[in-house]
């Protein structure tokens, strides 16, 4: 199943990481102070991402 993890970085701030099935990490979350902020964090991915859509961004080289 895939998984989120929830742990502390070197600095003392809560990070979250998706995992896949297989165990590749697919998602790191940023920083948070809080550990409460590191949970709305992904319950922010797991709420919005559903429906997000897939926006491709040119490199600088096939802008030209």
């Amino acid at each position: 199943m895939p998984k989120f993890e929830v742990y502390t970085d070197k600095s003392g701030k809560y990070r979250f990481r998706l995992k896949a099935k297989n165990g590749e990490i697919v998602a790191i979350g940023q920083g948070y102070a809080t550990k409460a902020g590191c949970m709305n964090g992904i319950k922010s991915v797991k709420s919005n991402a559903v429906d997000a859509e897939i926006v491709e961004i040119p490199t600088p080289s096939e802008e030209e």
